[in-house]
């Protein structure tokens, strides 16, 4: 059976963005490194990455200095040039944030100074300025941000994976990981294929991240909680209604951005999300329920004081996700022409947020470490916007391999 044994330098879990741009990044720092990325899918992208907006960020909302205020802010920039290289899809097309009542206006302004902070160009609108961005919008003031995108992030992911292969590295589908433990010169994987050894892990296994980095022996003192965000679509008909990308002030009392308009790289329009808590770790459905996930997500001091403390607003989101007519009462707080007529319901994605037993959501990247390996264990938005510098972050992270000569200082994916 030893000979049957897949061996490789690194092997990577999960086929989504953060996973092959870190394989890639490896490959980069690492020439002549053999890399394995392991998912379970039939294809890349089939989570997170494959069902979110399609929205390349420019980091308004992140603390300044935090990981992802910087992650997103360079990410922005390296992500529209690797589009650029590869002919990939994608608009410049900026965003407003509107307040749409005078209570939220005190909100905008931090919110103006936070992204100024960040080092971002906005421009403050009022009323009239907000319409000529979006000639729809019901607003008393916004904020423009101009270096916001839009692109399909499974079509980057399709990219990354065939630049991975083209360097002699390998993306293995239907391969999920059954098994994981640790060995004097690594760790080894239980696959349907058989078992691969690998001498150092990247754990980029998004919904499952947490259990993968507890089997490989580290301690996220965290737990994922997946949120489903429902999304309807505009009839093509009424798609006029937004030109771009059109959010509102988050409410700070709640950990979640709230419903917008996003105009997607095809030209279709979704509306939302929502944010409920998802019955299975791959809830895309109402019905979907698992045993296990939702026992734990139920049993979590974590997620039942985050519960406590949101009662308002989870039931309200609760009730959006069961009543159209409610979500569409949320969208005509932006867009008062919209009617229920001219939505649809659209393909839900779900998030996973890790949360700590306090109850608070994890509010940057978290990136834990074992021996032997690393382990991405909360990567929600902007971690796609950001995918190409995370990728770089973990490939600068690994320890130097003794049988391997590094690139020179400088090199990039």
């Amino acid at each position: 059976m030893e000979g049957l044994v897949v061996r490789a330098d690194f092997a990577v879990i999960g086929g989504g963005i953060v996973g092959l741009a870190s394989a890639h990044a490896l490959q980069t720092r690492f020439p002549g490194a053999s890399v394995l990325v392991l998912d379970k899918e039939a294809g890349p992208a089939r989570h997170q990455t494959g069902r979110n907006s399609g929205v390349i960020h420019a980091g308004v909302y992140y603390a300044p200095g935090s990981l992802k205020a910087r992650l997103c802010h360079a990410g922005n920039r390296s992500m529209v040039a690797f589009c650029r290289e590869h002919g990939i899809a994608h608009e410049i097309c900026g965003k407003v944030i509107v307040a749409t009542r005078p209570g939220e206006v005190a909100a905008l302004d931090r919110l103006e100074t936070r992204a100024r902070d960040n080092g971002l160009a906005v421009t403050r609108l009022d009323a009239a300025g907000v319409r000529e961005h979006e000639p729809h919008v019901q607003a008393v003031a916004g904020l423009y941000v101009p270096t916001t995108g839009i692109v399909s992030y499974r079509r980057v992911s399709e990219v990354l994976a065939g630049l991975i292969a083209a360097r002699g590295g390998e993306v293995r589908y239907g391969a999920e990981v059954t098994a994981l433990r640790r060995d004097a010169g690594g760790h080894v994987l239980d696959t349907p294929g058989g078992p691969v050894h690998a001498r150092f892990l990247v754990n980029c296994g998004g919904l499952h991240s947490d259990r993968l980095a507890r089997k490989a022996g580290a301690d996220p003192q965290s737990q994922i909680v997946p949120f489903r965000g429902e999304y309807y679509e505009l009839r093509p008909e009424r798609s006029s209604l937004v030109r771009g990308l059109i959010y509102p002030v988050p409410n700070p009392d709640f950990p979640f951005l709230g419903v917008h308009f996003t105009r997607m790289i095809d030209g279709s329009v979704h509306a939302g999300p929502n944010a409920v808590l998802a019955f299975a770790r791959e809830g895309y459905h109402k019905t979907d329920v698992n045993v296990r996930d939702l026992g734990e997500s139920l049993r979590y001091p974590g997620f039942q004081r985050l519960a406590r403390n949101n009662l308002r607003e989870g039931a309200m989101e609760m009730w959006r996700s069961v009543s159209k007519a409610a979500f569409v009462r949320s969208l005509q707080a932006l867009i008062p022409e919209v009617t229920a007529d001219d939505v649809v319901p659209s393909e839900a994605g779900v998030r996973a947020q890790a949360l700590t037993p306090q109850g608070a959501l994890v509010d940057d990247f978290l990136f834990v470490e074992s021996p032997g390996a690393l382990h991405v264990c909360n990567a929600p938005s902007p971690a796609a916007t950001a995918s190409l510098e995370i990728g770089r972050l973990i490939a600068a992270r690994v320890p130097p391999q003794d049988h391997l000569t590094p690139a020179p200082t400088g090199a990039h994916a």
